[in-house]
């Protein structure tokens, strides 16, 4: 008789397990697996708004593998999360050392520092649109300033006077377009990137940096070690678990970029921007070409899977 209640209570319990978590697992098949799934039918037809689906197979990657935007997606995508991950790191923790000094204000600074990340993508993406416009962007009148500046400390001449030399000679303030160029446009979208995720690095850094003892500091001090010395032997080795699971997920969200180059250059000047998620909007929702834009969304899948995996390995490592 005891050994059937206890097997009662324990086909109760495993049936109330699978009870509460059933919510979740719905949810789940719902909004990840079948999205996914149909993705994948998608990708191996030619389904296109208003016609008639039919199996291509391969086709659309066949199409893709011959597309000379789609090959310079592919570069754009790697020049742009590797340049965006390296200025990231580096800022973002020269950021959190920074942070974890006794300043003044502390608190205020560190609240402000989350601001850029804070704030919705499309709201603050539209600020640096205003800011590289080509005729009133600001950083082209700075440059324009600057130079007028340099005028002014090495000749001695006044403003009017700097204005009337430039008109003898013919010459106009730098106009700069900071988003019709294809090197710049592609520049000026890493710079967004970096801007908006720096934050991110440096308060999740900067947790890191606070669990560390200070006795291995104290340690180092006793022994003559410098702040260099410190840094390469203590903080960094004790802040790479850290580290490696922040490049994790900014390596995803960055590599999966699409709101910062949707509002600066929908992908252009000449598609000389476009990322992966870009490029899927054009090809789905702007040439209603279903199949492409997800044979183009799913090729994204196994790289991100790679770097997931190669990633967890090392933090395993770590840990």
């Amino acid at each position: 008789m005891q050994l059937r209640s206890r097997l009662s209570t324990f086909r109760m319990e495993s049936t109330l397990g699978y009870i509460l978590i059933l919510p979740a697992l719905t949810w789940l098949v719902l909004l990840v697996a079948y999205p996914f799934f149909l993705a994948i039918y998608f990708a191996l037809s030619d389904a296109v708004i208003g016609y008639p689906t039919k199996f291509v197979g391969l086709k659309n990657y066949r199409e893709l593998f011959t597309d000379e935007i789609f090959h310079r997606t592919v570069r754009n995508s790697f020049i742009f999360t590797i340049s965006a991950i390296f200025f990231k790191t580096v800022i973002g923790l020269s950021l959190a050392l920074l942070l974890n000094k006794d300043l003044k204000f502390k608190r205020l600074i560190r609240g402000s520092v989350l601001l850029p990340w804070v704030v919705p993508t499309a709201l603050s993406t539209l600020g640096w649109l205003w800011m590289y416009d080509s005729l009133f962007s600001v950083f082209t009148w700075t440059i324009n300033w600057f130079i007028k500046l340099q005028f002014l400390k090495w000749f001695g001449f006044t403003p009017l006077q700097i204005a009337k030399l430039m008109i003898k000679l013919g010459l106009q303030p730098l106009e700069i377009n900071w988003l019709g160029d294809p090197t710049l446009a592609m520049i000026s979208v890493i710079i967004v990137n970096v801007w908006r995720g720096t934050p991110f690095f440096a308060i999740t850094l900067l947790a890191g940096l606070i669990s560390i003892s200070r006795e291995y500091y104290e340690a180092a001090e006793v022994d003559g070690a410098g702040a260099p010395s410190k840094f390469w032997h203590i903080t960094l080795p004790m802040l790479k678990p850290v580290l490696a699971v922040v490049l994790l997920f900014s390596t995803v969200f960055t590599f999966a970029e699409f709101n910062i180059v949707f509002v600066l250059t929908g992908g252009g000047p000449m598609n000389s921007t476009h990322l992966f998620g870009t490029l899927t909007n054009m090809f789905a929702f702007t040439n209603l070409q279903l199949g492409k834009g997800a044979a183009v969304s799913l090729f994204m899948f196994p790289i991100l899977v790679t770097v997931v995996l190669v990633q967890l390995r090392y933090i395993r490592k770590e840990l």
